[in-house]
């Protein structure tokens, strides 16, 4: 046997696949309905739907299953690890969010206020018209708009003439500043009118930035000191230090013939370098060990261990949707219908067709590289199922969120 050859060195990670129950406590679960979640991730393994993962399913406050199969680099045949490190790209987003709940608790700034009041390159905002006569906006762009995308604001790939202008800005350059970005931002018209229609968008990026303005911290310090370290978040950061690089997972894609192949590896990823553009909307890598401990604080009403990081009203108010009537769903090239928005989650305000299984109730997140998160409050669960793959997948959530639902019991 060729130990060198990728593809036996991967043939030889399925056979070993890593699996750990260590810590868990299947309670709140039959426990024989529980392992068909890791059979499931299991069987996509072994057909090549996807080259490894980290699942983690949590029920009253106590971890039921903990699992990683597979291997985090397809080519090399590193075996994936529960403490395994995954770049969350958009799952940064609520820890953002909470951020700046914190310093709205302080009174140190409304989540009506102005933004233009914290970032006045902001001011004066116009709405881009397709004859070059953009228009100044009516309505001012708030705090709240921005926890909610409706700040009118854009991404750079979400298609259209403004989203040309992001591109060719830069203004997610991991080489720029957050002042730097927020004055890019300043030169581009917005897409939509402030408060009028929910577009996914660099919106938390800005608020990065008010925290740095509000807080007179740089970003990074205020959530390391503020979320990560109450937390005992040891994994999170915007970028891997040296001696944890070789737990960072290997990036994944599809080559022409569908075949899974390592598109960024993880020893030359450039999330193994600091950032200067400390990105609040996308720019954290975690493990599922140091997110579940984010979600269950969430899931506590602010509160973890006897420390105590949100108010349990602040929490509430992040958890419902607050989307006005006049924007039904939210949607990314899609329609997801039955889904609102709260300040930094997704919120099923009702069963629909769209979704996998989803309950009424239920809030969460994903990023980019098929990373998701789900928490149902009324069933005191937490699910994160962890992956890099771009571009991104529903994999995991679809083959598993019935199940986890299925394998509950009272």
């Amino acid at each position: 046997m060729d130990m060198k050859n990728p593809f036996t060195l991967f043939c030889i990670a399925l056979l070993l696949t890593a699996i750990s129950t260590l810590q868990a406590e299947p309670g709140g679960f039959n426990e024989d309905n529980l392992k068909k979640v890791g059979l499931k991730v299991q069987s996509l393994i072994d057909t090549e739907v996807i080259a490894g993962a980290v699942v983690l399913v949590a029920r009253n406050g106590k971890v039921a299953l903990h699992e990683a199969r597979g291997v985090s680099d397809i080519q090399d045949g590193t075996m994936m690890k529960k403490d395994t490190i995954f770049r969350i790209y958009s799952m940064t987003k609520p820890i953002t969010t909470a951020a700046v709940m914190m310093l709205i608790e302080e009174g140190k700034l409304s989540a009506s206020d102005p933004v233009e009041k914290y970032i006045p390159s902001l001011a004066g905002a116009k709405v881009y018209s397709p004859d070059g006569n953009h228009k100044k906006a009516t309505s001012l762009m708030t705090v709240a708009d921005l926890m909610l995308h409706t700040s009118g604001l854009s991404y750079g790939f979400t298609g259209g003439p403004v989203s040309r202008l992001y591109r060719e800005k830069r203004v997610l350059d991991r080489s720029s500043s957050l002042k730097q970005m927020v004055d890019k931002l300043s030169t581009i018209p917005l897409q939509a009118e402030p408060g009028n229609s929910w577009v996914y968008s660099v919106s938390i990026d800005v608020l990065g930035r008010l925290v740095e303005v509000v807080s007179k911290k740089s970003f990074s310090e205020f959530i390391h000191e503020r979320i990560f370290v109450p937390l005992g978040m040891n994994d999170t950061g915007f970028y891997v230090p040296d001696e944890k690089s070789g737990r960072l997972a290997s990036q994944h894609a599809r080559n022409n013939k569908g075949k899974l192949r390592v598109s960024e590896p993880g020893s030359s990823s450039p999330f193994r370098e600091k950032p200067v553009h400390e990105s609040g909307g996308g720019g954290l890598c975690s493990t599922a060990r140091d997110y579940f401990r984010f979600c269950q604080m969430i899931l506590n009403g602010g509160e973890l261990d006897g420390k105590r990081l949100l108010k349990a009203e602040t929490v509430a108010m992040m958890t419902k949707n607050q989307l006005p009537d006049s924007i039904q769903n939210i949607g990314i090239g899609d329609n997801r219908k039955g889904i609102g928005f709260g300040y930094g989650f997704a919120v099923r305000k009702s069963k629909s067709s769209w979704g996998f299984g989803g309950r009424a109730g239920e809030i969460g997140w994903g990023g980019a590289a098929s990373t998701h998160f789900w928490i149902s409050p009324a069933d005191n669960l937490i699910v994160i199922t962890l992956r890099n793959f771009m571009p991104y997948e529903w994999t995991l959530e679809k083959e598993l969120k019935t199940l986890v639902y299925e394998a509950m019991e009272d």
